[in-house]
């Protein structure tokens, strides 16, 4: 698939792995649609990239629907690239008692329902698409974690989400092929983004120093260069690539 004079829906796009994705994909010529809570950053960023800005809730069906009515009207929507989502850490039992329900609720509905909800309303516009040379119609990339695999204490929400968004990647793959719309999952390992910078300095430093090799935390570039290949490269379906530097959790 070829990336220049398409259109591109990235979710999360205002900042971190979106915003690095959201770059990416302008600068190789795409026409850009950021879909994010964060107003004043996604209008800042959508304009220095000459794309346009959507105030979405992932999770909501009107605000998903707005977003892909957006970019199908800039062009041919080729591609979705989820990277919105929430990382809150709770024990199962705290010391004020257990998990909140609605935490644990939000999670999944943010991440796991929010991703499902674009994917669906964006397939369904780019399966009305001309397909390409390759027979393709479109493409989706989210967002998983390595907590999908081994999440650590506090991570029972968010390991859940994560998990969740690993196991529908296939059966979303299966379901679109007859559409010749491909879907991908992403599990970053440790990275350096919004949500990681809010720990402390030591934190940051441990974290990176975990990693065997690089040594240091993935940047937002990583991501979007993974993301640039699975967009391009057509036999790349129905799979979680693991963006880890072979880091394996610990408990905590």
């Amino acid at each position: 698939m070829q990336i220049k004079d398409k259109v591109f829906i990235v979710t999360g796009g205002a900042s971190g792995l979106g915003e690095g994705t959201a770059r990416m994909l302008a600068a190789e010529g795409a026409k850009v649609v950021i879909a994010d809570m964060q107003a004043e950053k996604g209008e800042a960023v959508a304009t220095e990239i000459g794309g346009a800005f959507v105030k979405c809730d992932v999770s909501s069906e009107a605000d998903g629907q707005a977003v892909v009515d957006k970019a199908t009207s800039m062009g041919k929507l080729m591609g979705l690239v989820n990277c919105a989502g929430i990382a809150p850490a709770e024990k199962t039992v705290g010391k004020n008692g257990p998990h909140k329900l609605d935490v644990f609720a939000k999670t999944v509905m943010v991440n796991l329902v929010g991703s499902f909800n674009m994917i669906r309303l964006a397939a369904d516009a780019m399966a009305k698409n001309e397909p390409e040379s390759t027979g393709e119609r479109g493409v989706m990339i989210s967002t998983a974690s390595v907590a999908a695999y081994d999440g650590q204490i506090g991570q029972a929400a968010y390991s859940a989400s994560k998990g969740g968004v690993v196991g529908m990647t296939l059966p979303i793959a299966r379901d679109l092929a007859r559409n010749g719309i491909r879907n991908m999952t992403i599990a970053p390992g440790i990275f350096g983004t919004p949500m990681l910078f809010g720990m402390p300095k030591e934190v940051q430093d441990a974290l990176a120093a975990g990693v065997p090799f690089p040594s240091r935390l993935g940047t937002p570039a990583d991501y979007a260069k993974l993301a640039k290949h699975i967009i391009e490269n057509d036999m790349l379906n129905g799979e979680v690539i693991r963006l880890d530097g072979a880091i394996r959790l610990a408990p905590k």
